[in-house]
């Protein structure tokens, strides 16, 4: 018994943009610098004693506009993990003593998750390593709004 596959539909290549070598030759710089900023971080945080995972949840949990704490939710979207994914990490995180959970005073169904002393400090020495690297790479990569001058 044979399928019966469906031709796939002409394309006209001439409608298609050109990529020239140059634009290979950019996308290769950027996902190579990118890879090395990648590789970089992995590597910090786990000097530090914590997973790559583990730092970018407390840096969400820092980071989350307006506020110093997230809701499960919120750092499923930032991480692009399910929500059950986030559970088991922040369940790590809270037995490491880097975040804590609370109950929301807004809506009980839901949870806030915040970053404990542990957490903090670990976060700020990574932060602060991660700026310093990305400063390095500022020829690669333009991040808006990230202030490289020391901070006191």
């Amino acid at each position: 018994m044979s399928k019966h596959l469906t031709p796939k539909p002409v394309v006209d290549d001439t409608a298609k943009p050109k990529i020239t070598k140059h634009d290979f030759e950019v996308l290769s710089q950027f996902r190579y610098q990118l890879r090395r900023f990648l590789r970089f971080s992995e590597e910090a945080a786990h000097d530090e004693g914590i997973t790559p995972q583990q730092y970018l949840i407390l840096l969400h949990i820092k980071g989350f506009p307006g506020r110093d704490w997230a809701h499960i939710g919120e750092l499923a979207e930032r991480l692009q993990l399910q929500p059950h994914g986030v559970v088991a990490l922040v369940s790590r995180c809270e037995a490491l003593g880097l975040v804590k959970r609370k109950p929301s005073e807004h809506d009980r169904r839901q949870v806030e998750v915040h970053l404990e002393e542990r957490g903090i400090r670990c976060l700020t020495k990574l932060a602060a390593l991660h700026r310093a690297e990305l400063k390095s790479l500022s020829s690669a990569f333009k991040v808006r709004d990230l202030e490289f001058h020391d901070v006191q």
